[in-house]
C-alpha cells in the first residue's frame, strides 16, 4: 500500500499523458467521448466502493463543467430496479479491476437496454473495459494492495478529462479555458512529489495522536464530500476503525452528537481563493469550525498551508499546497490515505489485505 501511494504522482503522470499531448486532448480520446455521448444531457454513472466515490466527484465536474445532469447509482442497485424508470441516458461505469461481478452485470444490463456505455477502468483489458462502446482506462499500474490508492486518483484525473471533453464537445467552456485547465491539471503530478515528504513525515504523529480514538467523522462539501466518505473508507478497510463521511452540512442534523474526545473530526478545509464557490464553501466550513470547538470537538483539518484562521480552530492540521479548485479533491486524498495507513501500523493491521476483503468482487 505504501509503494503503490508513493507512485501516484508517476501514475498520474502517466495517465495524463495517455490523453493529453502539447497541452491538447488526443483527438481519438476525444472522438471516444463524442460517440458515447452523443446529443444527451443527463449522464449515469454505475459504481461501487471507491469508484463510486469517485462518480461523485465526477458527476459533479460534468455538471459544472460541462453543463450535465449527472445521477449515481450503486451497481447492485441498477441491476433490480424497474426498467421502466431508468434513465434513456449515456452510461459511464466506473471500476477499478473492471472484473466486479455487480458492475460487470450493471454494465450488461445498461447495454441490454440499448444505452452507450464507456468504461473507465485500471485495467485496460478487463471484461468491463472490452465490452462497454468505449474505454477510457487509468494507467495506474497494477494495484496489489487491497485498498485503493493509485487507482482511485487516476480515476478521478481521468473523470477530470472527460469532464473537459465534454465541454468543449458542448461548448460550455471556450477553447482557452479548457487549455488552462489543462496547464493547472499538468502541474498536479509534481505539486503532489513535492508535498510527499512533508505530509509522509507528518501523518504517523497524527495518527499516535488519536490512538485513543474509537471511531472519526469525515466531513466536506461539494466535491469535498465524496473525498471524506474516501478517506472514511481508507480508515474502515485498511485500520478497522470504524468511521462515516457526511456533507458538512449535514454535521448539525445527527452525527454531531457523536462528537466527543473519542470521536474526532476530520473536516476538508481547503480553499482556492481565485474561485468564488471554493471561497463560499471554505467560509462556511470556517463557521462550522467555530461551532464544533464550541463543543470541544477533537478537530483534525486538512486546510491550506499557512491557513492561521483554520489552525487556530484545530487540534491538528494537515497542510496542502495552495493549488486551483479543480485539483484540490485529487490532493488532499492523499494524505487521508496516509493517515489511514499510520493508523493501521499502530494497530499492527496487514494494510495489504484486510480481512474479509478481496482486491476484485468476483463472486455472486
Amino acid at each position: 500500500m505504501f509503494i503503490e501511494m508513493r507512485e501516484q504522482p508517476l501514475a498520474l503522470a502517466t495517465t495524463l499523458k495517455h490523453y493529453v499531448q502539447s497541452g491538447r486532448f488526443i483527438d481519438s480520446e476525444v472522438d471516444k467521448v463524442i460517440q458515447w455521448l452523443g446529443c444527451g444531457k443527463r449522464v449515469l454513472f454505475l459504481a461501487s466502493g471507491s469508484s463510486r466515490h469517485a462518480s461523485l466527484v465526477g458527476a459533479r465536474w460534468l455538471k459544472d463543467t460541462a453543463g450535465l445532469d449527472a445521477d449515481i447509482e450503486f451497481s447492485s442497485e441498477y441491476l433490480y430496479q424497474d426498467e421502466a424508470v431508468l434513465p434513456e441516458c449515456p452510461v459511464i461505469v466506473v471500476s477499478q479491476s473492471g472484473e466486479t461481478a455487480d458492475t460487470l452485470k450493471a454494465l450488461r444490463r445498461a447495454i441490454s437496454l440499448g444505452r452507450n456505455t464507456i468504461a473507465v477502468t485500471n485495467v485496460a483489458d478487463s471484461s468491463t473495459a472490452k465490452e462497454a462502446m468505449a474505454s477510457m482506462p487509468s494507467l495506474a499500474g497494477r494495484e496489489r494492495a487491497i485498498p485503493a490508492t493509485k487507482s482511485f486518483t487516476c480515476q478521478l484525473l481521468v473523470l477530470q478529462l472527460i469532464a473537459l471533453i465534454a465541454a468543449s464537445i458542448r461548448g460550455t467552456l471556450p477553447d482557452e479555458d479548457v487549455t488552462a485547465r489543462l496547464s493547472q491539471i499538468e502541474t498536479l503530478p509534481q505539486s503532489i512529489e513535492e508535498q510527499w515528504a512533508g505530509w509522509n513525515e507528518l501523518l504517523p504523529t497524527i495518527a499516535s495522536q488519536t490512538s485513543a480514538a474509537h471511531s472519526f467523522l469525515f466531513i466536506g462539501r461539494e466535491t469535498h464530500y465524496p473525498i471524506a466518505c474516501e478517506g472514511a473508507l481508507k480508515l474502515k478497510e485498511s485500520s478497522y476503525v470504524p468511521a462515516e463521511g457526511y456533507p458538512s452540512g449535514e454535521l448539525k442534523h445527527g452525527p454531531n452528537a457523536l462528537v466527543s474526545d473519542t470521536v474526532p473530526i476530520v473536516m476538508l478545509c481547503t480553499v482556492d481563493h481565485s474561485d468564488v464557490g471554493s471561497v463560499l464553501r471554505y467560509e462556511k466550513s470556517i463557521a462550522l469550525l467555530k461551532d464544533m470547538k464550541e463543543q470541544s470537538a477533537f478537530i483534525i483539518v486538512v486546510a491550506n498551508n499557512g491557513d492561521r484562521e483554520a489552525g487556530s480552530l484545530a487540534s491538528l492540521v494537515i497542510p496542502i499546497r495552495v493549488n486551483a479548485e479543480l485539483l484540490l479533491p485529487m490532493i488532499e486524498i492523499i494524505p487521508l490515505q496516509l493517515f489511514a495507513y499510520y493508523v493501521a501500523l499502530s494497530r499492527d493491521v496487514n494494510v495489504d489485505s484486510p480481512r474479509n476483503l478481496v482486491k476484485a468482487v468476483l463472486k455472486e
